[in-house]
């Protein structure tokens, strides 16, 4: 039994390492080549795994190490960070892609148990697959990367709750008061035990867990898989178990490590997991749930978009973050999977019901890596079309001179030291931003704006752009400033153009596309760095001082000290200086 056993697994992982290569080829994600590499071997095509129960045993502990390493992410500190529109977007995807898809799959004849859990998996996305292709984009540090990440982690506590709310009941009910009770109590013990194991002796014993790397990853996965099982014994899920786990180490200073280290496993489980679903996939199936397929599809490519755009163009985000942020989040979330096989399995529907969601997947996060891949050219498609969700004047918006000698693009990345600049030279001067939360900044200092996207010609003509004698892009993305760029070649070649890079590589790219200078960030911090050595050679009170004045800067500019994020929630004025003193106080 074990040798065949063994040798169905290799087979499976050779023919799915050939057609996963095929999908890396052809640019799709590797999802996909995983689902077609259980087609394949399953009894609809070659036959080699005539019951997908042998791989049971390896998908569950690939669903528990990935719902751990979710566990791992989220942070009550980060999901504090995520902010208003990553909360407000999920309310209003859910709400309406849920009940539209719900409308939809009534009318073509599922009962509304079923329509429920297919409208749910429909509104939830695939974090593995947006966070993939932002990696390969390199847009993470985009505002539309930065609100798809915000909009993925508040999802993937939405898709918590709701496997927690099934894995709790039996034989296709909801539990009844009495017994959701008592798994609540349950529930609630163990979650303060590990409460206190997570704030009290992991803190205690943590040196000599993350001194030792084996000891680390040993115990990381003692403690995401023993809390899967500890949940099972009790009557609740593995899953929410293994969520737990995750969620008690994710304060933790090497939680984001335990993560690093842990994806490998993970994903060698998860491999074999989706290729076993892949496995109860049939022709026939696709044929029997067309329709249905179609009509998913249709809601989370077309629907599901233009629900995002328009709620992140009511917060106030131009018509390119919004719709970019939009693309990013057009497909079916390996969440919706387990959730639909949780509901199967304990009696709410059909295993069909799998097979359809499994299919939308599928055909979604296909159609989705193209859209990605080429969304400047989706984008320069519908731009004129994006205008209705785009709002064209920010509330109170400050109107810049008629003439703008200095105009700033971007301002949250240093952009305060330029505007102090600007002022000194007694100039008129503009900045140019397309994030609400920074554009609430700017206003509130009195600094002259324009909001909106650096990709906008109109804008940049209403700025005075082509008549500006100096231009600064703080702006980390090579398109856009090599729009800025072009621009200026075309329209004010004379203008003294600064312009920020991420790397050397680009920079020589802004240099041959005439820039006057580029920021590149290492360098100029490095050659700073040594300058400051070079005039207060090695006494440590002269770091003590910088040390002050940068962590000043840092609160005054950034909010980045959360202890100082804290009190300025608390409204004490006062405090601010204490709290100040307390953090840039010399350390003995």
């Amino acid at each position: 039994m074990m040798d065949d056993i063994f040798v169905d697994l290799s087979l499976i992982i050779a023919i799915g390492a050939v057609v996963s290569l095929l999908m890396h080829l052809a640019r799709q994600p590797l999802m996909i080549g995983y689902i077609l590499t259980g087609i394949l071997v399953g009894p609809a095509v070659l036959q080699i795994i005539d019951s997908p129960e042998s791989l049971t045993v390896f998908g569950q502990i690939g669903i528990a190490l990935l719902l751990f390493i979710i566990g791992l992410g989220i942070n009550p500190n980060v999901v504090k960070e995520v902010g208003r529109p990553a909360v407000i977007t999920t309310i209003l995807n859910i709400g309406v892609v849920g009940v539209v898809g719900w409308l939809i799959m009534s009318g073509l004849g599922l009962n509304s148990t079923a329509a429920f859990f297919v409208a749910i998996g429909l509104t939830i996305n695939s974090t593995v697959v947006a966070l993939k292709l932002l990696s390969d984009k390199k847009e993470q540090g985009r505002l539309y990367g930065k609100l798809t990440v915000g909009i993925l982690l508040v999802e993937d506590i939405v898709a918590a709750v709701l496997i927690l709310l099934v894995a709790s009941s039996q034989n296709g009910q909801l539990l009844a008061l009495g017994s959701l009770a008592g798994v609540i109590i349950k529930g609630t013990l163990v979650g303060v035990i590990m409460y206190l194991l997570g704030k009290v002796a992991l803190p205690r014993i943590q040196r000599s867990i993350a001194s030792d790397q084996e000891l680390l990853f040993l115990t990381a996965i003692a403690i995401g898989l023993g809390s899967a099982a500890l949940f099972s014994k009790i009557g609740l899920s593995l899953e929410l178990g293994a969520l737990a786990g995750g969620i008690m180490l994710a304060s933790q200073p090497y939680a984001l490590e335990v993560a690093a280290r842990l994806r490998p496993l993970r994903d060698f489980f998860v491999i074999v997991f989706f290729i076993s679903l892949g496995t109860e996939l049939t022709s026939n199936q696709f044929s029997d749930l067309i329709l249905y397929i179609i009509a998913g599809s249709a809601v989370v490519i077309i629907l599901k978009p233009l629900i995002i755009t328009a709620a992140l163009g009511f917060l106030g985000y131009t018509k390119r973050t919004s719709f970019m942020t939009a693309l990013m989040l057009t497909q079916v979330s390996e969440f919706s999977i387990i959730l639909v096989i949780l509901g199967s399995q304990k009696g709410f529907i059909d295993p069909q019901i799998v097979a359809l969601l499994t299919f939308i997947a599928l055909i979604s996060i296909a159609v989705s890596t193209y859209l990605v891949t080429f969304s400047d050219k989706v984008y320069g498609v519908f731009e004129e079309r994006l205008n209705l969700f785009e709002r064209k004047k920010f509330e109170g918006e400050a109107l810049p001179s008629e003439r703008n000698d200095l105009v700033l693009f971007g301002y949250q990345r240093g952009g305060h030291e330029f505007i102090n600049l600007f002022k000194k030279m007694k100039r008129p001067y503009v900045v140019i931003d397309y994030d609400p939360e920074v554009i609430d900044v700017v206003e509130r200092r009195k600094i002259n704006y324009l909001y909106g996207d650096a990709t906008d010609m109109e804008l940049l003509e209403e700025a005075g752009v082509s008549q500006a004698k100096l231009v600064v892009s703080t702006i980390p993305d090579y398109q856009i400033n090599s729009l800025i760029l072009k621009y200026l070649a075309d329209n004010n070649p004379r203008s003294i153009s600064i312009i920020h890079a991420d790397d050397p590589g680009e920079a020589a790219k802004m240099y041959a596309a005439g820039a006057s200078y580029v920021i590149l960030p290492h360098y100029i911090g490095s050659e700073k760095v040594s300058e400051f050595i070079s005039r207060s050679g090695l006494a440590k009170s002269a770091f003590r001082k910088q040390r002050i004045k940068h962590l000043q800067y840092l609160e005054k500019h950034y909010g980045a000290l959360e202890k100082i994020n804290s009190i300025h929630e608390k409204k004490l004025g006062r405090a601010i200086v204490k709290g100040v003193a307390s953090l840039t106080k010399a350390r003995p």
